[in-house]
């Protein structure tokens, strides 16, 4: 203890520019809190958010989880329905997720710097990035709400909402994948005489793959969540049983339902995280042995 402090200050004098640039940080870090502190005195003054409002609003809250955990006449429950339901929302969620991952796939090439790197093909890929950002701008409940008044009440319209905006966000994702890969492999194959398509395929996809597989599997999960919200809109699955029953205020069944899904987005992420350890991670591969000879 006595030896630290003659130290400390040796490496003060050492070091006087990294110490004195410590007081300034602490004094941005300060900044930054006051800014974030008046922000929410701002937000809670100017949007009358009352401390009286909150506590009525937290006392609200806790009738509904009491309600949630007391579930009557439970045996008699139509769990064919509810099963039902929930089979046709991962219907709607894996169509719309698989057609949209299809789709978003050749189109983030078109979107990806390192491909479209031409001066002729970039104004493309500018366009093709504005294209995502509108298609993943628009939330899914809207896109429901659209193709609803366009094909009607249904799973149909679900899974054109989730393939619209799920080829815009994962266009993006995939895009970035693409750029974020190593250009030697691609430079290598340009010099062994390998045309652009298998430059793409060999050289760019083969090290995107894993970024693109678990992209993909996060999205099924977190579409698995955000499907319910479509069916508040007509689109179709377990939403239009959450929407009936928080009407008739039958707290117990949406609980029920809840805790349907939160099993169902564990045991996909189960299953999303083996097929990630087996097509990522993979497996190793033994070195090539010479056989025994008799």
């Amino acid at each position: 203890m006595i030896s630290a402090a003659p130290d400390i200050a040796l490496m003060k004098q050492q070091h006087r520019e990294l110490f004195a640039a410590q007081p300034r940080y602490l004094r941005r870090i300060g900044l930054m809190a006051l800014a974030v502190l008046l922000y929410y005195l701002y937000f809670f003054s100017v949007f009358g958010l009352e401390g009286s409002r909150l506590l009525m609003g937290c006392q609200q809250l806790g009738r509904y989880f009491l309600r949630m955990f007391v579930w009557h006449d439970f045996l008699n429950w139509p769990f064919g329905y509810y099963f039902s339901q929930v089979g046709i929302t991962l219907g709607i969620v894996f169509a719309g997720t698989l057609t949209a991952s299809l789709l978003a796939l050749p189109l983030s090439f078109l979107a990806a710097r390192n491909v479209m790197h031409d001066r002729a093909t970039k104004p493309l890929a500018f366009m093709m990035r504005r294209v995502f950002d509108v298609l993943r701008g628009i939330d899914m409940a809207i896109w429901g709400l659209i193709f609803v008044r366009a094909v009607g009440m249904g799973p149909l319209a679900g899974v054109l909402a989730i393939i619209l905006q799920d080829v815009g966000l994962l266009g993006k994702l995939y895009a970035e994948g693409h750029e974020a890969v190593e250009r030697s492999p691609g430079r290598g194959l340009g010099a062994v005489g390998a045309n652009s398509l298998q430059k793409h395929r060999f050289g760019i996809f083969t090290q995107s793959f894993p970024q693109f597989l678990a992209l993909s599997l996060y999205q099924i999960e977190s579409n698995t969540r955000s499907a319910a919200v479509l069916g508040f809109v007509g689109a179709g699955g377990v939403g239009l049983v959450y929407a009936e029953n928080m009407r008739l205020w039958n707290w117990d069944v949406v609980m029920f339902l809840t805790l349907i899904l939160v099993v169902v987005v564990m045991v996909m992420d189960v299953l999303s995280s083996r097929l990630r350890k087996r097509y990522i991670s993979g497996k190793p591969v033994p070195l090539w042995q010479p056989a025994a000879r008799d």
